[in-house]
This record gives C-alpha cells, structure tokens and sequence, in this order.
C-alpha cells in the first residue's frame, strides 16, 4: 500500500532537521575545543617567553603526544592554527556559532580584521560552503563590493555563483576535520562513491597484489601547508627501495600544474615525512581521458642513479598501470551504468 506524500515528506523533514542539527553540534563542541586549545597554548607560551625557543619547543611535544594519544589532526602547523584562531578571536562572543573549523582555518588567514568580518557573516547569512567561501576569499569579493559604484552586481554576481556551493549536512559531515575530531576514518564509504573513487581503491589493491614490497600507509592523506591543506589520493611505502611512494590520480588529460603538485607532494615529503635512513620519495601521476592513459614518474632531482634505476625493477611498469587503469576504469563505468539504469527502471 502506498503511502502519503504529506506522511512521508514530515517524516523525511524530522530526519532531516535532526541530521542538520547534529552535524552543527559537532562542529560547535570541535571549534569550541579548539579555541580552548588555542587559548592554552597562548597562555603557556606566555609563562615561558623568556625562552625565545620556547614556543617552538612547546608545540613539537604537544604534537607528539595529541597525535598517540588521538591520532591525526594535532600536527605542529594544527596547533599553530589553533594559537592563531585564539588570538584573533579571543572573545567567544565574536564567534560564529555554525560555521566549521574549516571555514574559520580559511577566515583566519585574512590579515584585514574588517574584511574577516565581513566574510564571516556572508558565510553564515548566505549559508556559504567552505568551497564558495574560499572562492569569494580568492576573487577579492570584499575589496571588489568596496570599490564599486555599483555594489549591488557585483553582489548579486557572488550570490549567483555560490549558489550550487551553499552548504548542505553532508558537506559537514564528510569535513575531513570532523572525521578526525571524532577519531573515524576517511574511508572510500564516507568520502567518494563515484569512478575516480573506485578506480583509487582497485588501484591500492592492484599494486599490494603485485608483491613488489608495497606496503599501504594512506588513503586521501592530507598534508598542510601554512596556507592550504592538500590531499594525495594514495600514499605507500616500499620496503624493497626505502622510500614513500605518492599516487595522485586524476580524470583528465595531464596538465602543467599536475605535475607542479606532485612534484610540491614529493618535496613536501622529502622535508616533513622523510627520515634520515630513508631513500628519495617517489611520486607517480596516472592520468585517464577515454581510452588513453598517461603515467608520469617524479624522483627528486638529487636522486642517487643506483636508485633511480633501482626502482624501475621494483614498481610498476608504465604498460601494467596503463593496462589495470584501463580496465578499471571501464568496469568502473560498467558499474556506474548498471546502477543508474536500475534506479530508472525503479522510478518508471
């Protein structure tokens, strides 16, 4: 027996509000936590300032010891964040009570306390995402409404284009912060349903069955800049060579600024990651568009030759990554077409 439309869309609003309201709580009690940590450090810092290395000090042990006891999220440059939140906002009142840590991790990054203001509360008026809120950051929205005659287009010209970017509870609960704060993992059924998403994981599972040493440390690992958070699809490390090994996968055709990433990637591991015994990491790109496939290969500069023509016996050729690609990839999209055409079989 079918039932009623009215009945149904009640039901679905209660579930809905609660979803809503529950990833907010989450975030408030996280951004709370946080400027509670931010306000420590502050206040530890300042009992040891006559020790100009004190800070620095400070913040390695803590890092060290947050990350046994809670696992990611509590690097030296979170904790610098967390310092800098405080210090900008140091009456909770000033605060913005529904947006999430990373809206306030791009918020403060604006040296202007007016501007942060202002695109404080057109994030929280306009129900901005994090992405419309970097995008309105990056196209100098504020500055732009300032200095035109006509203020009213360039609004309505912001408003038009954050509109698909508004937030939604998923956006919330899917912020790689929020997985971390509440210690769940950022795993392929949390985060990425689509092709890429799968072709990632048969590709994890293609070079763990090929025995060449690989050993899984990371999927979607994150690595920070002062700036920026970036995340590499795949991360190995290989026992046989030594080293990290980077993966980043990417649906198109390979561009210029690919290959800028990967090789800021691997140099960002080569500084942060890497240890003394360790050989040079190694970063690898695959690139699919249609039928072709592109595999580009990144070793630092420095390399030893012994061990650039070391790795070539240990991972993957060009021909098996393009050959597992491809046919991923194409089951990938079999798959993807099977379930779209089950839902319209459903829905007719």
């Amino acid at each position: 027996m079918p039932i009623g439309a009215g009945f149904y869309t009640r039901i679905r609003t209660i579930l809905g509000s609660a979803r809503s309201r529950a990833a907010q709580a989450v975030n408030a009690e996280m951004v709370r936590a946080y400027w509670l940590t931010g306000r420590e450090i502050v206040e530890e810092e300042q009992k040891g300032k006559r020790r100009a290395d004190y800070g620095a000090h400070l913040l390695r042990s803590l890092s060290e010891r947050l990350t046994r006891d809670f696992g990611e999220g509590f690097s030296e440059q979170s904790l610098r964040n967390m310092r800098q939140f405080y210090e900008l906002f140091k009456k909770r009142s000033t605060l913005w009570s529904e947006l999430s840590w990373s809206h306030y991790k791009l918020l403060i990054r604006i040296e202007s306390e007016q501007a942060r203001r202002f695109y404080g509360d057109e994030a929280l008026a306009s129900r901005w995402s994090v992405r419309a809120l970097e995008r309105q950051i990056h196209s100098h929205y504020y500055e732009r409404l300032l200095s035109s005659r006509h203020r009213g287009i360039v609004a309505r010209e912001a408003r038009n284009k954050s509109r698909k970017l508004t937030v939604a509870p998923r956006d919330l609960v899917k912020d790689p912060y929020v997985l971390e704060f509440l210690g769940l993992k950022e795993g392929a059924a949390l985060l990425e349903k689509d092709v890429e998403g799968a072709l990632i994981g048969q590709i994890q599972r293609f070079l763990l069955e090929l025995g060449r040493g690989f050993s899984f440390v990371a999927r979607q690992h994150r690595i920070s800049t002062e700036t920026k958070d970036f995340f590499i699809d795949l991360v190995f490390y290989n026992y046989a060579l030594q080293c990290f090994v980077l993966i980043d996968l990417k649906a198109g055709a390979l561009t210029h600024q690919d290959i800028g990433q990967m090789d800021m990637y691997v140099r960002l591991y080569e500084d942060r990651v890497r240890g003394p015994k360790d050989n040079p990491t190694i970063g690898i790109i695959l690139c699919s568009e249609k039928d072709e496939t592109v595999v580009r290969y990144s070793v630092l500069k420095d390399s030893k030759k012994l061990f650039a023509s070391k790795y070539k016996l240990y991972l993957p050729t060009e021909k098996e990554l393009r050959e597992e690609l491809a046919r991923e990839r194409s089951n990938a999209l079999t798959h993807e077409k099977r379930k779209k055409g089950s839902r319209l079989i459903y829905c007719g």
